[in-house]
């Protein structure tokens, strides 16, 4: 069944408090699957994601949704900021816990130390440039939602891409990866 995400965010505009509640239905496993791999934690992503939906709930509800962009590109941008804010607050406070990323029981022992690698490359990444490369590489985004949902130009995605693209290549090169240490 295909919801018109558009009209389902007027109703929220006009008061309809209930109307959220498909958008978060529709929306609520890949914005899930975005915050976990910008994050590296399914506990932050949860929070993270928490954040975004309570602030696009209250810019539904103010309405601050232009309705230029897609609503799951919009809700991409939120969530953007969310883990953004959250890595930065990461990096401001000293590393508590260094235990593995727990993604899921499910997941094998090798695809568990290759998600553990590729989390502790994705670490060492500037949490936009972290985003951009997610968007694109791993979300499938087009460089124009995804610089869209960064808030910012197509040509500063490229930028941030090419920058954390080339990090990659150095720490990978430099062997600095295969222990899961940064």
């Amino acid at each position: 069944m295909s919801v018109d995400l558009r009209l389902v965010a007027a109703r929220v505009a006009g008061g309809d408090v209930a109307a959220f509640r498909p958008i978060v239905d529709h929306t609520r496993v890949p914005l899930y699957r975005l915050a976990a791999r910008l994050v590296g934690n399914l506990a932050d992503a949860e929070d993270a994601l928490q954040d975004a939906y309570s602030s696009a709930f209250r810019a539904l509800s103010e309405g601050r949704y232009d309705g230029r962009a897609k609503i799951e590109t919009w809700l991409y941008r939120i969530v953007t900021n969310a883990c953004v804010d959250l890595l930065r607050k990461r990096r401001e406070r000293p590393a508590e816990d260094t235990r593995e990323p727990r993604f899921d029981g499910l997941v094998r022992a090798e695809a568990r130390v290759a998600l553990t690698e590729l989390d502790v490359m994705l670490k060492a990444l500037q949490p936009q440039d972290r985003a951009a490369l997610v968007l694109v590489t791993v979300e499938g985004l087009s460089a124009k939602e995804a610089a869209e949902a960064l808030g910012c130009s197509e040509g500063a995605l490229e930028q941030r891409l090419v920058r954390a693209r080339a990090a990659l290549r150095t720490k990978t090169e430099a062997g600095e990866v295969s222990d899961g240490r940064a």
